[in-house]
């Protein structure tokens, strides 16, 4: 799975809900950004109010749900930058 694919994967699960209310950051070092304002994802590495850094390798597990978002940070396996509220917003769309 790719940047691009996280991107759609993410598009998809937003869908015509809600979105987030606030902007989110996915780092996935050399590999590139995948970035979420409400329904719109991007691959803009711009500001925004929680940046989670992680590989794209785990990034993919957490996708695919392999890996569960709360260990993963518990595991050391992800950073969180900013808003954790927000960031929290993540793992509960991916959990849905």
């Amino acid at each position: 799975m790719s940047v691009e694919a996280i991107q759609n994967k993410l598009t998809e699960l937003l869908g015509s809900g809600s979105g987030l209310d606030g902007s989110l950051k996915m780092k996935f070092g050399d590999a590139g950004v995948v970035r979420i304002e409400g329904t719109e994802v991007t691959t803009d590495d711009t500001d925004a109010d929680a940046t989670i850094n992680i590989s794209l390798e785990d990034a993919v597990a957490m996708m695919e749900g392999d890996l569960n978002p709360t260990m993963a940070f518990m595991q050391g396996k992800l950073s969180v930058d900013g808003n954790m509220g927000m960031a929290m917003k993540l793992s509960n769309l991916l959990d849905d």
